[in-house]
């Protein structure tokens, strides 16, 4: 597990400043190259996770799941096995397989409050389906990395920033959040949301109901409209950007599986 070596440690008001070079970045000096220089120090430090610099690929994929209160020990469970499942899931081996280049790059990340961001599996080529199966055991061998608050933005901000220091070329990138409430901690998720967009990253979401959430839950994992409207609204974006809802932590795996094959389906 590589944890990320600034985000978890310094406080809310240097990740605001952060993404504030990412929104300048993007608007006004394209490039990663003035991300990295005018980023914390230690940020710019940090080593790109793939041994192939420049390697093309059809898709650069950042999952980025909730690991707040709301969700218990048996769901996590659940949502590990289910990731787990759909990268080594056949139908998703071909659809890599049967892409333009043939290899996507795919890297996972926890968030919780604002200073718990942890890029848990760090990047991965996947082409076939060893490489699939190796992505899928370092992932399920990985410990829960937080808990606490759900810090949406943030680990939107922390994606992108991914992103831009992965080390491959992509077709596209693509940023997942899978979470069951609405943010309440970290960066703006307006905010974030919009860096991203401007930067052409497309954000899809995986919203878990909740059907009978207890009543000091159910603010968080049921807003106004429901949390799949609030996914809609306020998550996702981009060029063939969705939502996919999950009914319960039971479903996830074939609910992640429809998910990866859209994803990879929009050439």
């Amino acid at each position: 597990m590589r944890a990320r070596l600034a985000l978890p440690a310094i406080p809310a008001a240097v990740l605001a400043a952060l993404l504030v070079a990412l929104v300048v970045a993007v608007l006004v000096v394209p490039g990663a190259a003035f991300l990295a220089a005018t980023a914390p120090a230690a940020l710019a430090a940090s080593p790109a996770a793939s041994p192939a610099a420049g390697q093309p690929v059809d898709v650069a994929l950042v999952l980025v799941t909730d690991v707040s209160h709301s969700i218990t020990g048996s769901e996590f469970a659940l949502e590990k096995q289910g990731y787990a499942s759909a990268f080594q899931n056949p139908a998703v081996v071909n659809a890599i397989r049967h892409g333009a280049i043939g290899a996507i790059a795919v890297t996972y990340v926890e968030f919780a409050g604002s200073e718990r961001i942890t890029t848990v599996v760090g990047w991965h080529l996947i082409r076939d389906g060893a490489s699939a199966h190796r992505f899928a055991e370092a992932l399920l061998a990985a410990p829960r990395s937080a808990t606490g608050r759900t810090a949406i933005g943030s680990g939107i901000a922390a994606a992108a920033l991914d992103l831009a220091e992965s080390g491959f070329a992509p077709t596209r990138r693509v940023i997942d959040v899978c979470g069951d409430g609405n943010s309440n901690a970290g960066i703006s998720l307006a905010t974030a949301r919009t860096a991203a967009l401007k930067a052409g990253i497309t954000i899809n979401g995986l919203a878990i109901i909740h059907a009978h959430p207890p009543a000091w839950l159910a603010p968080h994992v049921d807003p106004p409209g429901g949390i799949v409207h609030y996914y809609r609204d306020n998550v996702i974006g981009g060029p063939g950007s969705f939502v996919m809802q999950v009914n319960n932590h039971q479903d996830f795996s074939a609910a992640m599986t429809r998910k990866l094959i859209l994803e990879l389906a929009a050439r």
